[in-house]
């Protein structure tokens, strides 16, 4: 079984943004369709909780998996931008297989990299594009057993 790290699709240039909490910066038109095209992908195999920053955009990521899946978002605040990835991998360890989580650049790297440092291996190129999806998955003793990325959909 498998968990999904989710980064946040496509929401446009910070510097662009013109409001002034930045949590509040809400998906493109693009980061829409993306989010839409990760339901699709997402919603065969995840079956699990549906987890995220509480940032807008990270939300709106996952919002339409959650309604194909009939469940609500739920925001952690483990998940938010800067936060440390010990408490974030503690997270995906007591969630359930098939749980997706939605989080940040900053967040996913350093989550992914520690996990490896810690054993899991790492399959194929690392990717860290905005809707991109790491499946980490278990092998019954591990539950951090591999990793692999999934391209951001083309949409």
């Amino acid at each position: 079984m498998a968990r999904y790290l989710v980064r946040h699709a496509h929401a446009g240039s910070r510097s662009r943004w013109d409001g002034t909490d930045d949590s509040l910066r809400p998906l493109t038109d693009k980061g829409g369709r993306q989010a839409r095209a990760l339901a699709a992908a997402l919603a065969p195999t995840a079956v699990g909780h549906v987890v995220s920053s509480p940032f807008l955009r990270c939300v709106e990521t996952v919002q339409p998996l959650a309604d194909e899946r009939g469940v609500s978002v739920v925001t952690d605040a483990r998940l938010r931008e800067a936060s440390p990835f010990v408490p974030v991998i503690d997270l995906l360890a007591d969630l359930p297989d098939g749980s997706v989580l939605c989080s940040h650049g900053d967040v996913i790297p350093d989550v992914i990299t520690a996990l490896h440092r810690r054993g899991m291996v790492i399959v194929g190129e690392p990717l860290w594009n905005k809707a991109s999806v790491w499946v980490v998955q278990s092998d019954g003793d591990e539950p951090f057993a591999t990793a692999t990325c999934w391209p951001p959909p083309h949409v």
